[in-house]
This record gives structure tokens, sequence and C-alpha cells, in this order.
């Protein structure tokens, strides 16, 4: 009889996360479709239907190159780089045990940003894929420094305690950027667009170089999502329920980095997506990672969409990139997160 009484629960809960994910992927596709119609010129959605079907119409073209060779790739670059960015957050808030974990607050992304300018300035590095694993060797780098600074002194790394290193880790890294950059007109003018974090570029071909890197960084988070579970309780409890606590945080903060690298390499370093969606998907799933990674994947692809759709279409005849627009989202919400937390522990 407990036994059944127990399971109503645990039915009722999984039910309502999968009406979350359900919502999650009606919203992506709605805000998909509407990326696609609408920008600096508007297609109605007959005609972007037809440039699928391949059915004639005026303008068949004209539409067809501007849906499938330009928003297209652009709508899922912008799903894919956001749903990156957010279960690397994740998946670092879990490692971490800290709710202002973020790729871009602890410096993982200034960090793949400085290794891809080292890379552009000194050796001419101009191939994507090395650019991807110059970038993503950047992040580990820089993560690892960031929590070996975090874990000086008494108390290892606490959350203020990452979230300073980070934050003057982010801080040494952009100067460090800029140091590189100025001086030389040539990096100066392939780095600019990219420095603000956008996806206008995309293209078939980055979107093919980019997901399979970004397929397996996602399934070593996922992988290790039960992990993340006992690490939430606590090292020492996470040990006695027989979890190897270095091996997981290991293994997670691998999928983090890859994420996150080579979102950056990709699409810039774009900020505050991997700091909100956790938090804002904690609030429908739970803290059990299973759901959490995949619910905050799908929030993640939307808000990024979104952002992307409403810089596009905020000023006529101009684009806002993304990477400016998520701060007036992100901003507002880490004050709010450092307010109610008061930077304690997950």
């Amino acid at each position: 009889m407990a036994s059944t009484t127990d399971s109503a629960p645990r039915r009722r809960a999984a039910a309502a996360r999968m009406a979350w994910l359900a919502a999650g992927i009606a919203l992506l596709v709605a805000l998909c479709a509407a990326s696609v119609a609408f920008g600096t010129r508007r297609i109605p959605l007959a005609e972007v239907f037809d440039a699928f079907l391949g059915e004639p119409r005026d303008r068949a073209e004209q539409i067809t190159r501007a849906v499938l060779y330009r928003r297209l790739p652009r709508t899922v670059l912008a799903a894919l780089i956001g749903a990156a960015l957010a279960v690397s957050g994740t998946a670092m808030q879990a490692v971490t045990r800290n709710p202002l974990a973020d790729p871009g607050i602890l410096g993982v992304s200034n960090g793949a940003a400085l290794a891809v300018v080292i890379g552009l300035a000194f050796f001419d590095v101009g191939d994507p894929s090395l650019t991807m694993a110059i970038s993503i060797a950047g992040s580990a780098v820089a993560a690892v420094f960031v929590y070996t600074v975090g874990s000086l002194g008494r108390g290892g790394a606490t959350p203020l305690k990452l979230a300073l290193a980070g934050a003057a880790s982010s801080a040494a890294f952009a100067s460090l950027v800029s140091a590189i950059v100025l001086p030389r007109a040539r990096v100066m003018e392939t780095f600019r667009a990219w420095q603000i974090g956008g996806v206008g570029g995309a293209s078939w071909e980055s979107i093919g170089a980019v997901a399979p890197v970004l397929a397996a960084g996602a399934f070593v988070c996922l992988a290790s999502a039960r992990g993340m579970n006992s690490l939430a309780l606590g090292d020492d409890v996470a040990t006695g329920l027989g979890e190897n606590v270095r091996r997981t945080r290991a293994v997670a903060s691998l999928g983090a980095v890859v994420l996150c690298g080579a979102a950056v390499a990709a699409a810039g370093p774009i900020g505050f997506v991997g700091l909100v969606v956790p938090h804002v998907c904690r609030l429908a799933a739970g803290v059990d990672h299973r759901w959490l990674l995949p619910l905050s994947a799908l929030v993640g692809a939307c808000l990024l969409v979104g952002a992307d759709l409403v810089g596009r279409v905020l000023v006529d005849s101009e684009q806002i990139d993304v990477g400016i627009v998520t701060p007036f989202i992100g901003a507002p919400f880490f004050v709010w997160i450092v307010r109610r937390q008061k930077v304690r522990e997950l």
C-alpha cells in the first residue's frame, strides 16, 4: 500500500515534466517558424512552405534562397547554440554546486575566445574544425584555471570564491583579447563581428561542422545526469551512495567544456543563456537532472531563437546581434539570483 501511495506523486511529477517538455517543443517549433518568416523583410508562411515544397510562385527562386540558405540555417544554428549553452550552464552549476555558475560568468567563454584569437593572430588558423578544437582547449584551460584559483585558501571552492575568480579571470581574458587584436587590423576585421556573439553568418557547412561536436558534448552531460543528482547531495553523501565523485565531476565538466567551446567557436561568446535557463527550468522540472538537462536544452534553444528574432525585428532595416540582446534578459535575472540565493550552494 505504501509503495502504491508513493508512486502516485511520482507519476504526477513525471506527467507534469512531460507536459513541460511538450510545451517546450511546441514553443520551439512556433519560434522557429516565426524566425524563418519574420526579419528585416517579412516572408508569408505560405511562401515559406512553398520554398520547402518547391511549389512555383512569383519570386520563388528569391524566396527559396532566403529561406533555405539564410534564415533556416540561422534559426537552426541559434537553436543548437542556445541548447548547448543551456546544458553547459546546467552541468557547470551541478558540478560546482554554484547557482551563479555559467560559461560567461566563470570566464570559460572568454577563455575560449582568447584561444581563438591566439590561433588567428599567431598561427593564422582559418580551418573551422581546427578553430573549434582550439576553442574547446581554451575553454578547458580556463575552467581548470578558475576552479584552481577558486579552490585556494580555507573552505575550498565556495560559490562566492568561484564567482569572484571567474569574474576576474573573464576580465583578464577579455583584456588579453583586446591587447592581441587592437594592433592587428586583419585579425580585428575577422574578430570584430564574432566577438559580439551572433548567428548571422550561419551556413549549412558551419552547422555540419559543429553539430556532431555539440551532440557528443550533450551525450556526455546526459550520461552524467544521475551522477549530477548525487553531487547535489554533497560529496560525502555521494561517496556513501557509491558515486565516484572525482570521475563524475571530470566527465560532466568535460561535456560542459566541449559544449561551451564548440558554441563559442561557432557563434562567439554569448552570455547569460547558461545562467538564466537552468534556474527557470528548475522551477518547472525540479532538480532531477535526467529531466532538467533535456528541458534546459529546449528552453535554451527557445531563448536564443527568440532573442535572435527580436534582434532582427526590433529596428527597421537593421539587425541587432543576439549577443547584445541576451544581456538585457540575463543581467536583471543575475541580480535576482544573487539576492534570492544570497550566493549559497545549490
